[in-house]
């Protein structure tokens, strides 16, 4: 079963962004999409994890149309199940790093790993204030509450875009390093085409539509 299908996906706002979008995501799936500014990549995602209802078309996530789950029902998926990084890290400032991972932890009812935080580089740092922390690190913060949540979808929306190049692919290797061991699978939205296609699948949103690239 598709964790995620996406079904003749059309959104406009001040012009059509996009028509007859179609995607399935499978478990261990990566799949990046890429674009010009202004395609609908961020749009796309936001539809695709819930945060934004599209013009028309469906999202399943998990074998259920969204369309047809209760509020109650589908909070508790965001929750539990799907995890989003955005380039804006989106931490509680008056909490510490380590605060704010245990907000996660806590709602998902998951440990934080000291190994998570070692490979990402902020385990010195984790006692600090958010306000403290360089973008870099508050970025790598937000990517450790995601992973800790154990989702079984990643949405991420230029999620190293405040990291060097070396941190950035140490995170895309621990992002698919966590789908393979998880059984989960991420949707990744860059303009870093380096970056896109060391994922498994890679497409294109442009003329309004999504091609695949590989």
């Amino acid at each position: 079963m598709n964790l995620l299908s996406a079904k003749n996906l059309s959104h406009t706002f001040e012009y059509e962004l996009f028509h007859d979008v179609s995607l399935d995501l499978a478990p261990k799936d990566s799949i990046a999409i890429i674009g010009i500014s202004g395609s609908g990549k961020s749009t796309l995602l936001h539809i695709l994890s819930t945060l934004l209802k599209a013009d028309s078309g469906s999202v399943e996530l998990f074998g259920e149309d969204t369309s047809n789950m209760n509020k109650k029902k589908l909070g508790q998926i965001k929750r539990d199940s799907l995890g989003l990084v955005f380039q804006s890290h989106y931490l509680f400032k008056g909490f510490s790093a380590y605060e704010n991972l245990e907000v996660a932890a806590m709602l998902s009812n998951q440990d934080i790993e000291e190994t998570l935080l070692q490979r990402l580089g902020i385990d010195e740092c984790i006692r600090q204030k958010v306000t403290e922390l360089s973008g870099g690190q508050q970025q790598r913060v937000s990517i450790a509450r995601v992973l800790t949540k154990k989702p079984r979808i990643i949405f991420a929306d230029e999620p190293t875009g405040n990291l060097d190049k070396n941190t950035a692919n140490e995170v895309m290797k621990l992002f698919f390093e966590y789908c393979d061991t998880h059984n989960a699978a991420m949707v990744l939205v860059t303009h870093d085409e380096t970056l896109a296609h060391m994922c498994k699948k890679v497409y294109r949103l442009e003329n309004k539509e999504l091609v695949r690239v590989n």
